[in-house]
């Protein structure tokens, strides 16, 4: 399968920083290319998609100092071969005092060693600075970029129901992107001292070892630049044999990152699921599951120790080996007379830096690895974020347009299709207008589509075609089945989405009071897990609480009643109708006791291309009032009998 991408095109994050994303990916069949083939062109383009917003960085709407740091960072290069060139003609200096026993000499350049050296180190410490300062500051833009775009528009629950290489997005954050934004500084500024110091001793090489003549078989030979030729030729057998050895790295770094990320999860899920499992005492196959998630990292471990092994064999090696060449090829003409000492010890020093350059792939290399992983399944991560916002815009996808009603209209559902993401229908052509104040019940057996209808009413489901309008300047509440408790104070968890100072403690005291869970007043400051120590019905509860805190113009509620007991029940619909007495509130539910609590009652049912309103009844009779959706099933019954 090759990958075949249109032109990048320009888009605005939520932090309001020009980034690029990519158009929708067409992937084509082609014959000529092998499913391994198929795979290198997938994990080419993860690299591409990573840059084209990382790069953003150094752009119009990066960080402030990112230039001046990355310029400092180049100057600090500079100056620091400055010092090495300096020790290197030092070290010439020193030997030939000594070879000559010239003391006064030594005593001079010992003198003189001690500023060099303290100035290497504090260029030094300084380059270690600016290099982690372009490391904190860019994975900090990044992951800002990154994590505004997974929490907008309800991305991070969204990501769960669509296809893609995404799993486990909390771990791509914090660890993937660490390793992607450092890495890259890092070999940057390798590369480039690298670089440097290998073009500024290979002039001291060529410069100090001159030619090397000798006779072979009678015949004389000379060969220029002999130190250089020797540098270039070991480097080259070392870089290449860490390129055989090492070639399987980068599949086995992804490989291990994807098992880490799997075993954390795993113990996530024990944590945040355990009042759940010992209830049910399911300890033992809890631990049977993190048992093999373990065991496929620690096997993944293994692969990658057995590849650190084989590396360290050439980068071991190669470091032992280096510094003995160039004293071994200078011993002839140290002993002929034509080269001093010092002159040998320099070219030892330099032989040893030019290596290092050469050699900087050999020790880098797991690095280097590990980076391609990482990078890769952050920008899996941004491409399932790139779909995700694609379905918003309606960029070559079908998508629910959200926009403002007419008339007396609160809330209207106009010819609303609602399907999954590969274009399923769940839920085709309804039509509603709900007026201000109204309580509608919607109800269908489970699977007709109600509680995805409700997530498109509330704008986390974009699949699907029409429009769902709200009255402007109204504030949409919604009450979930499983409500979230964050962690935290008591009062946090009251006054969640807002902050906890919006209400006084004694504001929530009175909305505990009136939910039932006055018993909690005296911990509203107490900071305990809230999550595990409350029940569903009192999460529930809390909910509640939270809407009479918040008191906003329209409710959806998704069965947040379903732990609630059939007295408490009526009497937290009974609060909402006295507490919130012109709210308009859509109801998902089941039970039928709660018709007493709404105006009006729709129902759903399933048929053939997606669930479709067969009801609209009203629960407490209005006379004048006559709804779209009424006229709209008459008009169809006609054309219904016909088929």
């Amino acid at each position: 399968m090759a990958m075949k991408h249109a032109p990048i095109q320009e888009v605005v994050s939520e932090t309001g920083k020009l980034v690029e994303a990519p158009p929708p990916e067409v992937v084509e069949t082609d014959p000529a290319l092998t499913p391994e083939e198929a795979e290198q062109a997938r994990r080419d383009y993860l690299l591409k998609r990573f840059w084209i917003s990382a790069r953003g960085f150094w752009g119009a709407g990066g960080g402030r100092l990112a230039w001046a740091f990355s310029g400092g960072l180049l100057g600090l290069i500079l100056l620091q071969i400055s010092f090495q060139y300096g020790i290197n003609v030092w070290n010439r200096a020193i030997f030939d005092a000594i070879e000559k026993k010239d003391s006064a000499r030594v005593i001079h350049l010992s003198a003189i060693f001690f500023p060099l050296a303290i100035g290497s180190v504090v260029v030094g410490v300084t380059q270690v600075y600016a290099r982690m300062g372009i490391q904190r500051r860019w994975r900090a833009w990044v992951t800002n970029s990154v994590v505004s775009r997974w929490l907008k528009n309800g991305r991070y629950y969204q990501l769960a129901l669509v296809d893609g290489d995404h799993q486990n997005p909390e771990y791509r954050v914090a660890e993937d992107l660490r390793v992607a934004t450092d890495a890259p500084v890092d070999f940057a500024a390798g590369v480039t001292q690298a670089f440097l110091s290998a073009t500024t001793f290979i002039v001291v090489l060529w410069t100090i070892g001159g030619a090397l003549t000798f006779t072979l078989g009678g015949t004389t030979m000379t060969i220029p630049g002999f130190l250089v030729i020797a540098a270039v030729i070991y480097a080259a057998i070392a870089s290449s044999s860490m390129a055989v050895i090492g070639r399987n790295f980068v599949a086995v770094s992804e490989s291990k990152n994807q098992a880490e990320a799997e075993y954390r999860y795993a113990l996530t899920r024990v944590r945040e699921n355990g009042e759940s499992i010992a209830l049910l005492g399911g300890e033992e196959e809890e631990r049977s599951g993190i048992d093999k998630s373990f065991t496929k990292v620690i096997r993944q471990w293994a692969y990658l120790a057995g590849q650190h092994m084989r590396t360290t064999v050439v980068s071991q090696g190669s470091s032992l080996i280096a510094p003995v060449i160039p004293i071994l090829l200078c011993a002839p003409k140290f002993l002929d007379g034509s080269m001093s000492l010092g002159q040998v010890m320099q070219a030892a020093s330099a032989f040893t830096i030019v290596q290092a350059a050469f050699g900087w792939l050999v020790d880098n290399y797991p690095r280097l690895a590990e980076w391609n992983a990482g990078a890769r399944r952050i920008a899996s991560l941004m491409m399932s974020l790139d779909g995700l916002e694609r379905a918003e815009t309606g960029d070559g996808i079908n998508r629910i347009k959200r926009g403002e009603t007419t008339g007396d209209a609160i809330l209207s559902l106009n010819n609303l299709s609602v399907t999954l993401d590969d274009g399923t229908a769940v839920v085709g052509d309804a039509q509603i207008d709900v007026a201000a104040g109204e309580r509608v019940l919607v109800a269908g057996e489970s699977g007709t589509g109600k509680s995805t209808l409700v997530r498109a009413i509330a704008g986390l489901w974009p699949w699907g075609e029409g429009s769902v309008d709200f009255h402007p300047d109204r504030r949409l509440f919604m009450l979930p089945q499983k409500p979230y408790v964050p962690s935290g104070t008591l009062r946090r968890a009251a006054a969640y989405p807002a902050a906890a100072e919006d209400w006084s403690v004694e504001q929530i005291g009175e909305a505990l009071d009136k939910v039932g869970l006055g018993h909690l007043k005296d911990k509203i400051e107490e900071d305990a897990p809230w999550d595990q120590t409350l029940s569903g019905g009192e999460k529930q509860r809390l909910a509640f609480a939270r809407l009479f805190l918040h008191r906003p113009d329209i409710i959806v509620f998704d069965e947040a009643t379903s732990a609630l007991d059939a007295a408490s029940q009526d009497k937290m619909m009974k609060l909402v109708n006295e507490e919130l007495k012109d709210a308009t509130i859509v109801s998902v539910a089941h039970r039928e006791e709660l018709e007493a609590f709404h105006s009006r009652k729709i129902t759903l049912e399933r048929r053939k291309g997606g669930a479709k309103f067969v009801s609209d009844i009203d629960l407490i009779p209005r006379k004048g009032k006559r709804r779209l959706l009424g006229r709209w099933l008459r008009a169809r019954k006609p054309a219904e009998k016909a088929a």
